[in-house]
């Protein structure tokens, strides 16, 4: 059963469809591009590029963050402790900082995403794009894959606007100077 008032809200309703059916007397919405830098820094928090990029301090809650070197990448004068040889293979191995692994691929280091030389400073967009869509090191073709634990297979699903986004955020962070540790393939 009706009652007087929704009855009004529906008839409300009607009119209102009625009155924007037709498309000259309806105003287009607006559509609000976001800023490319803002959605890339949201996407890289909500991606999780910080917990293997990003070097740690170790803190009496354990390890931390060192935004002093955010995004820089495996520290190039840390090296990596001795581990059982036998382990790799059934077991990959992450260092304490999650800035290397080690694993049936060999031994990979976080890249160094800031806009620095040592960095992606020459990096082009087309360059990063590939590096995130295809595996490709450097987004260069005939190179390396790129190796875990980059997800860039996950990635890869993502729209190429995001992914153009957190290229155009991670070139307005602050260039940190960091060459980073060759990949070293598995030993035989």
């Amino acid at each position: 059963m009706f009652t007087k008032t929704s009855l009004l809200l529906a008839c409300a309703g009607l009119l209102s469809f009625a009155a924007c059916s037709k498309a000259t007397e309806c105003p287009e919405p607006e559509v609000v591009q976001e800023d490319p830098v803002k959605r890339g820094e949201f996407l890289v928090s909500v991606g999780g590029c910080n917990d293997c990029h990003t070097p740690k301090i170790m803190t009496d809650k354990g390890p931390a963050m060192d935004m002093s070197r955010m995004l820089s990448g495996h520290p190039a004068n840390e090296q990596l402790a001795p581990y059982d040889k036998s382990m790799v293979g059934p077991w990959a191995l992450m260092y304490p900082g999650l800035t290397a692994a080690v694993g049936p691929w060999g031994t990979s280091f976080s890249a160094n995403l800031t806009p620095s030389e040592s960095g992606l400073g020459s990096w082009t967009e087309e360059q990063f794009v590939k590096a995130l869509t295809e595996g490709k090191h450097m987004g260069m073709d005939n190179s390396r894959p790129i190796m875990p634990p980059m997800p860039w297979q996950e990635m890869a699903k993502w729209d190429v606007n995001d992914i153009k986004a957190i290229y155009a955020y991670l070139k307005s962070i602050p260039p940190i100077d960091n060459v980073v540790p060759a990949y070293m393939p598995p030993v035989q």
